[in-house]
Parts: C-alpha cells; structure tokens; sequence
C-alpha cells in the first residue's frame, strides 16, 4: 500500500531553489530511503550511502587504549620465581657464614669494651681475628716443595718495616747583643714534640738468602694427610734495626710545640735593649733547633732508641709473617707451627 503523499501549497519554486523534503511523521533514523517530490511532480530518492574510506596502505587504525588491569599487568611484568628478599638473605646468609671469624671478634671485642665501661669484669672467650684467606681449606693435600714458594714470596718484599715513635724535649733558644758595658739578652724555652722511625731491611738481597748463610730455615713436621693441615716451622734472620741515619729522618710537630719559660736580662726591655732585641724568633730558626736536638735523642738517649727497636721488630714480625709466609703455607695445605725471627748480630 503505498504512502500518502503531501504537496506544498503555493507557486511552484524554481529548479534551483526546490528541494524535496522527507515526511514529517517519518523517522529520521529509519533504516528506509530518504524521498521526497521533484518539480514535476516525479519520485525523488535519497542517493545511497558512500561506503566508508578505505584505510590508506602504511597507516594504522587508532588503537584503544589499555585498561588500567592491562596497565596494571603489564607494570608488573613476569612475576619472579625467587622472592627478592629471599635473594638478599641468602646473601647476607653466605656473607656471614665466610666472615664468621672476624664478625664473632668484632661481637667480643664490643661487648668487651662495653662491659669495661660500664665497670664488669668478665671473663670472655679468647677469639683471635682471622681473615677467610688466611684459613686452610679442608681436604688439601699438596706435594709441594713449600721452602722455595715461601723464600720467594719473601724475596718478592719491596719496602722496608718502620716502627714509629714519638718523644718529648725540650731546648732553649737565646739572643744576646751587649750595649757597650750593659748586658742585653733574651731567651725562650721551648717544648717540643719529634717523631722519629727506624727501619728493619726485610729483602737484603739474593746473596744474603743463599743455604750457607743459615738465614732461613724451613722445617717440614708433616704433609697434608687424610684432610689433615700439614705442619711446618719457619726460622728467619734479619739486619738489625737502623736508627735515623740523618737530621732529615727527623719530624717536628709545631701544633704540638710551646713555650714554657722566658728570661731576660734586668736591662730589657729599657735602655735600648728592647729595640735592639727582637725576641719574636723565626720560626725556621727554631724548627732546624728543635730537629737537631730530636735527633740527638733518638740516636743517643736509650729511652727514645728502644722503643723505635722494639717497634720496627714488632712491625717486621708482623709483615713477613701475617703478610708472606702464613698466607702462602695457608694456600699450600700447611699451618704454621712455629715462627722465629732473629736479628744478625744479636746477642
């Protein structure tokens, strides 16, 4: 059946201003055909709908963004197999475990410390620090010939051992310039603070290390069995100590240096003395002074020459064998039974 039709009334419009128009009562979002009525009266129909552009070739469509899950998801990435706080327990677990010696002396030596400051006095066990490097590993057994490795480890040392000391003197310096018959001078007393070092020669060449010269001696007790450490006993001999061979070896501490007397004569400062003396003293004038009496002392006074010996001999011990000889036995498969170190000449 088909639809009822409505005319505009009036006169007719030309071609160019007439148009046709849908119904009223129709819906504009019908999915039918647009129509209308032309000037002569003749259907009119709505031309059909373009189909959509084609996408241009290389281009992309807009994507949608993610959601914030997907955001959220992908943040987080591929959840780990291995908690991170696992990780780092193992870690500290593993640290601990290789440095148990020096943690369990730094717990001994604290709670010593603050068990004396508080005034107790108990008795604590007796743990010595050890570095890891300086253990010997279980189970190592060795054929080694360990005398020529340890001989040369200490051949290898390069720098002499200074043991270190510091003493107090005293010295007076004095300025005087006579007016004719009147006396005029001006002196200072002065403390001062040297610091002096003496050396022990760890290397003193191949020739003095050679078989005959009985300078080093290695004993083997027994070798590495069944994971057992072997034993072995080391004897060295070594130049003496060397006092300060010149004023240069000498150092001064002016932070710690001050006067402590002064003297003058009954005509200072009057009667000219006063502009003719100049007790401001250079401090060059005094320094070379105060070195040159430090000197003195730590080659001639007994208690300022055995305290530098008895340093350079602790600071030797220490080196050639905290430094050379257990560290190489240690990685051998050998302990150190015994160490002696003796001094040429000595006796």
């Amino acid at each position: 059946m088909m639809r009822l039709l409505t005319t505009r009334a009036g006169k007719p419009q030309s071609g160019s201003e007439r148009t046709w128009e849908p119904l009223e009562w129709d819906d504009p979002d019908s999915s039918d055909e647009a129509w209308g009525h032309g000037p002569e009266g003749t259907w009119v129909f709505a031309p059909e709908s373009a189909p959509p552009p084609r996408q241009a070739r290389g281009t992309r469509a807009a994507v949608r963004p993610p959601s914030s899950r997907a955001r959220q998801i992908t943040r987080r990435g591929r959840r780990r197999l291995i908690p991170l706080w696992v990780k780092w327990s193992a870690a500290l677990a593993l640290t601990a475990l290789v440095f148990r010696k020096v943690i369990a002396f730094a717990v001994v030596a604290t709670l010593s410390a603050g068990l004396h400051l508080i005034g107790l006095n108990l008795h604590l066990p007796d743990v010595k620090l050890t570095w890891p490097w300086q253990s010997v590993t279980a189970g190592v057994t060795t054929d080694t010939d360990v005398g020529p490795w340890v001989l040369q480890k200490i051949e290898g040392i390069s720098r002499p051992a200074l043991g270190s000391e510091t003493f107090n003197c005293v010295f007076t310096h004095k300025v005087s310039k006579n007016i004719g018959f009147w006396p005029c001078w001006y002196s200072s007393t002065f403390a001062a603070v040297g610091r002096a070092s003496a050396t022990v020669d760890l290397n003193p060449g191949p020739a003095w290390w050679t078989p005959a010269s009985g300078h080093y001696l290695l004993r083997l007790l027994n070798r590495p069995v069944a994971g057992q450490a072997g034993r072995v006993a080391v004897s060295i001999v070594l130049p003496q100590p060397q006092l300060p061979q010149t004023v240069h070896d000498i150092a001064v501490d002016n932070t710690l240096s001050h006067p402590i007397d002064t003297q003058h004569s009954w005509t200072y400062p009057g009667f000219g003395c006063g502009t003719l003396l100049k007790p401001q003293f250079s401090v060059s004038v005094l320094y070379a002074q105060a070195q040159n009496l430090a000197f003195y002392q730590a080659t001639h006074n007994p208690q300022v020459t055995r305290p530098l010996i008895s340093a350079a001999e602790a600071e030797a011990t220490q080196i050639i064998r905290g430094n050379f000889v257990q560290p190489t036995l240690n990685a051998l498969g050998y302990t150190l039974a015994s160490f002696s170190l003796r001094w040429s000449g000595a006796p």
